[in-house]
């Protein structure tokens, strides 16, 4: 599953590639100055967070590896990996107003890990601070110690999918990337819902399948993207099996999602009471946008 989103996220970046996903309790990054499809992926069958990266370079050489994407970050109660496509333009200049430490990294990026590190915790508002400070274009990928994926979402594209068979989320900066490495995966996924995510969202998948959002202000942000991010996520106890999608389940599902959609669980729980089938209101959910 990571090879094909490696490969094929590769054509928006092939200067390096790098993974981020938990074993034994400990935040592993494997990364290195190759194409995506080149790196072999090892990792323990009960991983249930991957998020990636393939590079373009535009600041720091791709041949000094701790330039390469994912970063580690440290907070209290532990460490984080980002991950970043965009381009960043004040880094230095918020380093210096900031005071924050020197480093050997070169890469615009690593600026967003020194300010969620200035706030000393990884949650919403340490996420808002430091995407209304940067200045550039950007969609961030966070992974923390829990196993919960923050999505930043700018000016830069990202596309999820939500698979309710398996309870598999996957993503990837463009759908043409994410539907090219999804016909590469044997065998199928069986059908998926598209979440979607606008500039100015943060959204917290967490490790159990559920979801959050909160938003920053995106006023300051201008398009240009380079490199891509990709992975996936599971829900807590559902890796690796598939079960029945029956009527309750499917209802269950979306309401796992409808928040992103402005609507609450109770909401769902109301419309089916009318009579909606839970395939009439996924169509009604994803056709329109929540607006009805």
């Amino acid at each position: 599953m990571l090879h094909a989103l490696a490969s094929a996220s590769e054509a928006r970046g092939t200067d390096a590639a790098g993974i981020a996903y938990h074993a034994d309790g400990q935040l592993c990054i494997y990364k290195r100055p190759s194409p995506g499809h080149k790196l072999k992926f090892r990792m323990r069958d009960d991983t249930r967070t991957g998020m990636g990266h393939a590079r373009m370079t535009t600041q720091g050489r791709a041949s000094k590896n701790r330039n390469n994407h994912p970063f580690r970050g440290y907070v209290q109660g532990g460490s984080f990996a980002l991950a970043h496509n965009g381009v960043l333009y004040n880094d230095r200049t918020l380093r210096h107003g900031l005071g924050l430490p020197g480093t050997r990294i070169e890469t615009d990026s690593y600026i967003a890990v020194q300010l969620i590190e200035k706030k000393k915790a990884l949650h919403f508002d340490s996420l808002r601070y430091m995407a209304e400070r940067v200045e550039g274009s950007f969609t961030f990928t966070v992974l923390d110690r829990e196993d919960d994926l923050y999505i930043v979402k700018g000016d830069n594209p990202f596309c999820l999918y939500h698979f309710p068979e398996s309870g598999l989320y996957l993503y990837a900066s463009t759908e043409e990337i994410l539907r090219r490495a999804i016909e590469r995966m044997s065998p199928g996924l069986g059908h998926h819902i598209s979440v979607p995510i606008r500039s100015g969202d943060i959204l917290k998948l967490c490790a159990d399948g559920q979801m959050q959002k909160e938003t920053f202000d995106d006023a300051h942000l201008y398009r240009y993207s380079c490199g891509a991010l990709f992975g996936y996520g599971f829900g807590r106890g559902e890796a690796h099996r598939c079960t029945e999608k029956t009527e309750h389940s499917h209802l269950e599902e979306i309401k796992s999602v409808a928040m992103a959609f402005g609507f609450t669980s109770e909401d769902i729980d109301h419309l089916a009471e009318q009579g909606f089938t839970a395939e009439e209101l996924e169509e009604v959910l994803y056709s329109y946008g929540g607006e009805i």
